[in-house]
């Protein structure tokens, strides 16, 4: 292969130097003559590139997709100017050797639409003029204009829309950067679309100018320099110079008609031909109109019935078929609200959520449910979440969230106290009324439904709101519904709180102690002490309703006690004789002393006598009639002196104390007992009495 071939071809691989090689061939027509084959083809060459311009810009779905229109413009129309430079030279120079000397394009351009007149071929190629610089660049060029305005001035609207998703996290980085691209892209679109038409209007301009030019100087030059006849010149000349024109001025509407469909293209999405039938087609109302107006019009006299007819019938059934496709989609779309409506099939709850269990969970019957609103008093949850609060801080302890749900397996005004599934509560409440209690004991002479206070088991009665004055006035204590379940919540979560504190509550505990005790926690545990074992020293306090809140100073207790045993019960009442101020100030009566009722020397010296078993391994064996014997003599001490207001601690030696508590809680679990180490040194006691 010669090596200017290969050169070319390699040349040709190469898009950027393709393109350089073919605006300096248009550039070089421009000075150099040119054969009228290779005019043929190259005339050739711009109704194609024409076309192609025309097809892409119907074919795409926006006007970004041919961002490079305003280039390719400007290549066809210099193009089309060069070839015309060319054409004339040929005109000029050959024009009194026939029709065929700018080549058979522009011949049989000229043949064919003048028909052998060239005075039809001058009105044709003014009509053709007229067309493309009046009404079509005129008006893509306006479009272009204004949408170039348009797009400058929202860009900054746009922008901080862009912005605004970002910063809202509807959009990414990513995302955004791509549409200020786009943004900017459309904006440098159209501003160069708007330059661009100055492209056509002046490309109009200047084939009118060369065609006006081409006859005048064809027929001085057919007359003066080659002795043709007058009219003989004009017809030779004018019939080439108008198909000259025709040849450029057909491309010429082509691309400018492209830039108008380019242009217009903004306010519809998709190619042009799904734009204009879906909107021009989408109407059967606008269709069948217009089927009823051709029908008028073909029986009008005079006028042709038949193509009236026929367009008649063709928009009634574009009418026809576009209703019924209409009214499927609305059957379709109804279809699918209907099925979004219906309820979506329950998916199976997986089995391992069966085996959760919920910790605390009160469950409340239907007519009990506006008191989680609030209706009729203060809000429930308010309420259980002030409960959380109080109990912190009283036993310094989290109580784990309390699970509220409606049972209709429950009266309409009845409730269940759930712990760790197990009822441990139940009472009926009547809302939008008020409990009221006679803390003296006597009858309550009031006029309403007679019931027993659930928490304690007190006589209690229900009235209504007009009589809540009435006993406050006679001193009766007034509770209304929802107080009535906090307080049991209360008494249960107390009675309950050592099997709420889980190991992972008593490790959370542990992680949020302050800074300066961690070294403590990592010199006890694991070294001296387990979690697990901690835990249970902990319960074992909860269970007597004992504050854990001192956690500090539990914790070097059981260190301390850890140098002697590993039992959790005597690692208990060793804690429990470190926090002897504590509890010794929780058991003060309002005179600011401890009362209390002591163990005799013989009940004593009997539990002592029970006890089995050495070191770790104690027991309490005693017998059933002598355990029986010391019940029944705690029960009327207790009884008596709760008839007199009072509320005394039961004081025993440390060593019988784990075990003379295991008894009394049994069937006075909120009787406290007490050892003589756990009475602090500054406390002020009383004995009430003796067993």
């Amino acid at each position: 292969m010669p090596p200017v071939i290969a050169s070319a071809i390699e040349a040709m691989k190469r898009g950027d130097i393709a393109l350089a090689l073919g605006v300096i061939a248009i550039l070089i027509v421009l000075i150099l003559p040119m054969p009228s084959w290779l005019l043929d083809i190259s005339l050739a060459l711009s109704i194609t590139l024409s076309v192609l311009i025309l097809m892409t810009a119907l074919f795409i779905h926006g006007p970004l997709e041919f961002g490079s229109f305003p280039t390719v413009l400007l290549i066809a129309t210099m193009l089309r100017l060069s070839l015309n430079l060319a054409s004339t030279r040929l005109i000029l120079a050959n024009g009194h050797e026939g029709t065929a000397a700018a080549g058979q394009v522009i011949e049989s351009f000229g043949n064919f639409v003048m028909g052998g007149n060239f005075v039809i071929g001058i009105i044709v190629f003014g009509i053709l003029v007229i067309v493309n610089f009046i009404v079509i660049t005129k008006g893509a060029g306006r479009i272009a204009e204004v949408s170039a305005r348009f797009s400058l001035d929202a860009m900054p609207g746009k922008q901080m829309a862009i912005d605004a998703d970002l910063s809202s996290g509807l959009i990414d980085e990513n995302e955004a950067r791509e549409r200020r691209k786009n943004l900017e892209d459309e904006s440098n679109f159209f501003g160069a679309m708007d330059g661009a038409s100055k492209f056509v209007r002046g490309d109009a301009i200047a084939g009118l100018l060369i065609t006006f030019i081409n006859v005048v100087g064809g027929i001085i030059i057919g007359v003066a320099q080659r002795d043709m006849a007058v009219g003989d010149a004009a017809t030779s000349y004018t019939l080439l110079t108008v198909g000259d024109g025709l040849v450029s001025q057909i491309p010429a509407i082509v691309v400018s008609t492209a830039a108008g469909i380019l242009v217009s293209k903004t306010t519809t999405t998709g190619s042009a031909d799904k734009a204009i039938f879906a909107q021009l087609g989408g109407y059967p109302r606008a269709l069948g109109l217009s089927s009823a107006l051709m029908l008028a019009l073909a029986v009008v006299p005079g006028t042709p019935s038949f193509p009236f007819l026929l367009l008649a019938a063709a928009t009634g059934g574009l009418a026809f078929f576009s209703d019924r496709k209409d009214t499927r989609k609305t059957e379709l779309a109804d279809q699918k609200e209907l099925e979004a409506a219906e309820p979506a099939p329950v998916s199976e709850e997986p089995i391992s959520a069966s085996l959760q269990i919920d910790n605390l969970r009160l469950e409340l019957g239907y007519a009990l449910l506006p008191m989680i609103n609030g209706q009729g008093g203060e809000r429930l949850t308010d309420q259980i979440k002030g409960l959380r609060r109080q109990l912190a801080q009283e036993l310094g302890f989290v109580l784990p969230s309390v699970r509220i749900q409606d049972n209709l397996q429950l009266g309409a005004n009845s409730y269940v106290i759930r712990v760790k599934e197990i009822a441990a509560g139940e009472g009926e409440l009547r809302p939008n009324m008020f409990l009221i209690m006679d803390p003296r004991g006597d009858k309550i002479q009031l006029v309403g439904e007679e019931t027993v206070e659930p928490t304690f088991g007190l006589p209690a009665m229900w009235v209504d709101e007009s009589q809540k004055e009435e006993a406050l006035f006679r001193g009766y204590t007034v509770v209304d519904a929802s107080t009535v379940i906090t307080t049991h919540i209360t008494e249960v979560v107390k009675d309950n709180i050592s099997e709420l504190l889980s190991y992972a509550e008593t490790q959370k505990l542990l992680d949020e102690l302050g800074e300066e005790h961690q070294k403590l926690i990592g010199d006890l545990i694991p070294n001296q002490i387990s979690v697990g074992a901690l835990q249970r020293v902990l319960q074992n306090l909860l269970g007597e309703r004992i504050s854990i809140r001192d956690l500090p100073t539990i914790l070097e207790g059981i260190s301390e006690a850890c140098a002697y045993t590993r039992n959790a019960t005597f690692i208990t009442e060793h804690v429990r004789s470190r926090l002897a101020r504590q509890i010794s100030n929780d058991n003060q009566n309002e005179q600011g002393f401890i009362p209390m009722i002591t163990l005799s020397p013989q009940w004593e010296q009997a539990f002592s006598q029970a006890l089995v078993g050495e070191g770790e391994e104690k027991q309490l064996s005693m017998p059933p009639t002598q355990l029986q014997e010391f019940i029944t003599a705690v029960r009327q001490t207790f009884e008596r002196h709760a008839m007199m207001g009072e509320a005394p601690v039961m004081l025993s030696s440390p060593v019988i104390r784990p075990y003379v508590r295991s008894i009394v809680e049994r069937f006075r679990p909120t009787t406290v007992v007490m050892s003589q180490n756990e009475v602090h040194p500054k406390a002020k006691i009383k004995t009430l009495g003796v067993i």
